[in-house]
């Protein structure tokens, strides 16, 4: 049976999300989940499949894959003000989280600019693929509807990075904006995770073309959701070579002949919809493909479009297309997520590698952070997207350098007392490992919101990839 997702176009998901219950703001919230998420799956074992299986003639000294993987998770939870001085409490040891290496600096930023980043990606797969049992379908409650008619529903977006300073010999001569790159996600919208992240070091690189690289690797019968770019003949050709689906918005760009009127019916806002069977495309570049062409109208409200290559009604309703995608906005906030909560618009390092390497730790941080705001969510019977995720991640930063720092504290109280049996404290018992309910839970928004700033020079800008030489970076 169809499910009916009651989110009207311009309404915020969490107007359909059942609100916290009146008084459990105050219950206490454990904070140090998410580490061990983190710590029982990002295991050296896991960075020595993941070097083996992608090496070629790298080597492995005292940087190995599984130390350089410690380092920048550290460095997404603590956002120190530089590398420098990181790297320097790590010789030292003074930090619990960040490995214990006694090397120069020349030697870590001769690492990071040497090994490339494709094991960082393949670490980041492969640590997905090991937390995925543990990434229950709790978000986006609303579409629950369909889980059992789809096994996976994607969001799929691109983004470009943040500038990063000129710091390196071969961007001294240009005076446009350095952009590291430019990033494709796809976000699970059932599990509050990324089941991949895709980073290409060239900012200008088309975004169709980089998702078209990333469907093949997921399960037949998975659907896709996505803005206007990826309703190409192209882009749904590809999903059903794989034996996927796809709902879109319509580009004005492709052609479409209608066919038949399939059916026509009202929302619960009050619009009009109608669906119909067309013949999309030219046949010039790629073969004519027949889908299904759904129109949304309302007195006073823009036209919505969809296109979707499921051709049967009942195995997606005009009506739960139509709401399923406002849904497409959670990708928008993974990006922000990414960027604004976890850091990922201030780079450490100007070379594609290290940027790569920053940017798929984080999305580690960021896997490991959701899982745990889904278990909070479980064992406090609220829906997850009740939880802010610009509250629940500093708190869980936090946490894990007051972690770090009892631990660290533990091992030298044990090494003053040799020979005495020291009984470890329970840290999740601790003031630093908590905070309530109230506290993580969002805000709705006010209808004024402030206007974004836009800073005029990004209009100009380059990668590392257009630069003189630089090919040689990546």
């Amino acid at each position: 049976m169809p499910c009916h997702l009651e989110s009207p176009p311009r309404r915020s998901v969490l107007y359909d999300i059942p609100p916290v219950p009146v008084g459990a703001q105050d219950r206490r919230v454990d904070l140090l989940d998410a580490l061990d998420v983190l710590h029982e799956h990002l295991t050296q074992s896991l960075c020595d499949q993941v070097y083996e299986s992608n090496r070629t003639t790298e080597r492995n000294r005292e940087w190995t894959l599984a130390t350089l993987s410690q380092f920048w998770t550290a460095i997404v939870l603590r956002a120190p003000e530089s590398l420098t001085q990181a790297l320097q409490e790590a010789a030292h040891g003074r930090d619990e989280l960040l490995p214990h290496v006694e090397t120069t600096e020349e030697a870590f930023f001769q690492k990071c600019k040497g090994l490339h980043w494709k094991f960082f990606h393949g670490l980041y797969y492969r640590y997905t693929q090991s937390v995925l049992p543990e990434a229950e379908p709790l978000y986006a409650q609303s579409a629950a509807g369909l889980i059992g008619r789809f096994p996976n529903l994607f969001l799929i977006d691109g983004s470009r990075l943040d500038s990063v300073a000129h710091r390196l010999k071969i961007a001294q001569k240009t005076r446009k904006v350095l952009l590291p790159g430019c990033l494709t996600a796809c976000y699970d919208l059932f599990r509050g995770i990324t089941r991949q992240v895709l980073y290409d070091p060239d900012a200008a690189k088309a975004e169709l073309n980089r998702a078209r690289q990333i469907v093949p690797a997921f399960p037949k019968g998975s659907l896709w959701v996505g803005d206007r770019l990826y309703a190409s003949i192209q882009f749904f050709w590809d999903l059903e070579n794989a034996g996927q689906f796809g709902v879109f918005r319509f580009n004005r760009t492709v052609g479409v002949t209608r066919k038949h009127l399939i059916g026509r019916g009202r929302t619960i806002d009050g619009g009009r919809w109608e669906e119909w069977l067309v013949e999309a495309g030219s046949g010039q570049t790629a073969p004519k493909i027949t889908l299904r062409l759904i129109v949304w109208k309302k007195k006073g409200e823009a036209t919505r479009k969809l296109l979707t290559n499921i051709l049967d009604p009942e195995h997606l309703t005009a009506e739960e297309a139509l709401a399923l995608y406002p849904l497409r906005w959670q990708v928008e906030r993974l990006f922000n997520d990414l960027k604004t909560v976890l850091n990922l618009n201030r780079f450490y390092a100007a070379n594609p590698n290290a940027v790569a390497m920053q940017v798929y730790a984080t999305a580690i941080v960021h896997t490991a952070f959701r899982i745990a705001q889904g278990r909070i969510a479980k064992r406090h019977e609220i829906s997850p997207d009740w939880i802010s995720t610009a509250k629940l991640f500093p708190k869980l930063a936090v946490a894990s350098i007051y972690w770090s720092g009892a631990e660290l504290g533990f091992h030298a109280t044990c090494r003053a007392n040799p020979g005495v049996q020291l009984a470890k404290p329970n840290w999740h018992r601790e003031r630093f490992a908590q905070t309530t309910l109230g506290a993580i839970c969002v805000e709705r928004r006010n209808e004024h919101r402030r206007a974004r700033r836009f800073c005029k020079s990004r209009r100009r800008w380059t990668s590392f990839t257009r630069l003189p030489g630089g090919r040689k970076l990546t």
